[in-house]
């Protein structure tokens, strides 16, 4: 397991919006390091010195726009969906001194990093003035030496997303006050902020228009009226406005219609907002089921479609003069590219894609390298996540060697998982990844037992190689790992993630309004069951988060087909979260579909049905998790214990919901292998 383990991940790429600068985050068994290529040879060097596995993420790489200096943020959890009590930083080394999340400065050049001081969300203006938030204000300082941090202004709004106008004078905000949110401007201390055609809407993602004079974002419906349905899904309109940014008056420029295809897009990204060439807008929405990129002028009038087909537009970048947008998308010439992402390029107003990469490897998240060139992150069945280069025609291709594999990395022994399809009992049509070894010796002329994997999220997919996600990186690892030692695996995209259609990724009668996608986990043990070589009575069950859920959801109804599972985080009562979701009309006369919501949501979670939990089960939590209450897991130990059931658990003092210490995930990791092989009988020496 410490050899598969022992992959470099590439992640945090970014560029400088001047020159041809890219920086991205190397991360070798925990030990994080920023590393830097300068075009047009792009080789790559390594900035920072770091030698720990402290936990201490690097994040949020940031150039000032004239390339001449680098920030980056040291520490924090940037995937929670809370923050802890007082919002402390995480302490995954049980450091008696407290960690602080800190912004620090570097020059492309090298020499040694600077802490300019606690914060986090650097935005850099074109004028070298260092913006950053604190404790959800704003606050401002040098990138070298002094004056000393302080407030810039204040705003009793939870202040985010900032953003300099391109001259540098001025800077954009979005102020969240509770049911509603502004998009402000701050100009100087002596003068007034500017709000943006205030409204009861929340406004979020503030754009500036090139000249500087006029901002867009976008508006949704602030948090009121009635009782939102629990059990129903409803449309949740959006729209796009521009306002000038002195007067603060606005306008709408599109407005979504009110259908579920309509909704804010729950994708990455969200709205992805540009401002491009030709004062044209663009934005992605799922107005044809599928989220794609639109055009439309800042004048207003119809959307063009830019990335029309039957697949998903993910991340997405602006090229450096803005008259085309890159993306990667779920789509190619290759068998199986449903389950892979490719770059493409289009022009900001002619829906005419262009390919930029294809083939068996995946690449994502592109930036601007310089005027021609685009840098991204790659990986394949076998290669983990590095950095690549390409031209903005498709030429050029290349991959930027930043430290070489480690001597013990199993890369011919990795196998490429292949995909399939099964059926749900309702007829929906079920992707996932086979991983198997055909010529694997362990068990060779018997029967092999199979793993069934479920991913988190649920807006995720796995993929046919190394993921765009650390998280799930380590989870390939696993299931390579698990595939060379005797395991057949299939890892199942169930209803509720991405890749596959809107109707599929927002289903009726999910997760906590009824467990529709369980189905599909099923039918993947169903259809293992079926494969030559699979012993029908060996078949387990992982994973993490939502994976956890369904995991537990798995043992609970059917212990009958799933002879063991490793629960990672899962939750198992949705019935506690019920406030969250129906706007907590606890506090109203009115109730909506509530007293039906709760029995549902119970009946919907692992608990509800526990009396019929007969299979062992490793409980896995780090317990400052920000993701899913630790209380969920301590809940389904003491209901285990009152029915005499066979029960593991691994706690991790003061870990997270990703955990950030190597050394933990390799705990986490063995530990699942190894109650596998014990649970089936399988020898992993």
């Amino acid at each position: 397991m410490a050899q598969v383990l022992h992959y470099p991940y590439a992640s945090e790429l970014a560029s400088a919006e001047q020159g041809d600068l890219i920086a991205w985050v190397r991360d070798v068994d925990g030990v994080r390091n920023v590393w830097l290529a300068r075009g047009p040879a792009f080789s790559p060097m390594r900035l920072t010195q770091y030698t720990e596995d402290d936990g201490q993420e690097i994040t949020q790489l940031t150039f000032s726009p004239d390339g001449s200096r680098l920030v980056y943020v040291r520490g924090g959890d940037h995937d929670a969906n809370w923050p802890a009590e007082g919002n402390l930083a995480p302490d995954p080394t049980s450091s008696p001194e407290q960690p602080v999340t800190t912004i620090w400065s570097i020059s492309p050049t090298g020499g040694s990093p600077q802490k300019i001081a606690e914060g986090d969300t650097p935005a850099i203006s074109s004028r070298g003035q260092l913006a950053y938030t604190k404790e959800d204000h704003v606050w401002t300082a040098a990138l070298e030496g002094e004056p000393k941090p302080e407030r810039l202004f204040f705003d009793r709004g939870k202040d985010s997303d900032l953003r300099w106008s391109p001259d540098g004078s001025r800077l954009a905000f979005v102020s969240t006050r509770g049911d509603h949110a502004f998009v402000g401007v701050y100009a100087a201390k002596n003068e007034p902020l500017i709000y943006l055609a205030p409204s009861t809407g929340t406004d979020v993602s503030p754009r500036w228009s090139p000249d500087g004079t006029h901002i867009a974002f976008v508006r949704r419906r602030g948090d009121g009226g009635p009782p939102q349905p629990i059990l129903k899904q409803i449309p949740h309109p959006w729209s796009i406005w521009v306002a000038d940014a002195r007067s603060g008056s606005g306008r709408t420029v599109w407005q979504s219609p009110d259908t579920l295809a309509g909704s804010y897009p729950d994708v990455e990204g969200q709205a992805n907002l540009h401002w491009a060439a030709g004062d044209r807008l663009i934005f992605l929405a799922y107005l044809d089921e599928w989220p794609h990129l639109y055009s439309v002028a800042v004048a207003g009038g119809s959307p063009l479609l830019l990335t029309p087909g039957t697949f998903m537009v993910e991340h997405v970048a602006a090229s450096r003069d803005r008259h085309f947008m890159i993306y990667d998308a779920n789509t190619g010439a290759t068998a199986g590219d449903h389950d892979r992402r490719h770059l493409f390029r289009v022009p900001v107003d002619r829906a005419t894609p262009v390919a930029l990469t294809s083939g068996d490897a995946l690449e994502w998240r592109p930036v601007s390298a310089a005027g021609e060139r685009i840098a991204f992150v790659a990986s394949g069945a076998q290669q983990p996540p590095s950095i690549g280069i390409v031209g903005l025609d498709g030429a050029h291709r290349s991959r930027l060697d930043a430290g070489k594999l480690p001597a013990d990395f199993p890369l011919a022994q990795l196998v490429a998982p292949q995909p399939v399809t099964f059926q749900a009992a309702d007829g929906t049509l079920v992707h996932g990844q086979l991983f198997e070894h055909t010529e694997q010796p362990a068990n060779r002329g018997s029967s092999k037992p199979a793993i069934i994997f479920v991913h988190g999220g649920p807006p995720r997919q796995m993929l046919l190689g190394w993921h765009y996600m650390q998280y799930y990186s380590n989870a390939y690892a696993v299931n390579q790992y698990l595939a060379a030692h005797g395991f057949i695996v299939l890892s199942v995209n169930y209803r509720l993630g991405i890749g596959y259609g809107r109707a599929f990724h927002q289903p009726e009668h999910a997760g906590p309004a009824g467990a529709s996608e369980y189905q599909d986990v099923l039918a993947g043990a169903r259809f293992v069951q079926t494969l030559p070589g699979v012993d029908a009575k060996r078949i387990g069950i992982w994973g993490g988060s939502y994976g956890g859920y369904l995991t537990g959801l798995a043992l609970a109804r059917n212990s009958d087909i799933f002879k063991a599972g490793v629960d990672i985080h899962g939750v198992h009562d949705w019935s506690r979260f019920l406030g969250d979701l129906g706007n907590k009309p606890e506090d109203r006369y009115e109730k909506g579909d509530r007293e039906e919501a709760m029995k549902v949501t119970w009946d919907s979670s692992p608990d509800a049905s526990v009396e019929g939990w007969k299979s062992p089960v490793l409980l896995i939590q780090g317990d400052d998790d920000r993701n899913v209450p630790f209380q969920q897991t301590v809940d389904l130990a003491r209901r285990l214990d009152l029915l005499k059931l066979p029960y593991e658990e691994l706690v991790i003092p003061n870990e997270i919901h990703g955990f950030l210490r190597s050394a933990s995930w390799q705990s986490v990791d063995e530990a699942t292998a190894s109650f596998f092989a014990r649970t089936f009988g399988v020898p992993t020496n």
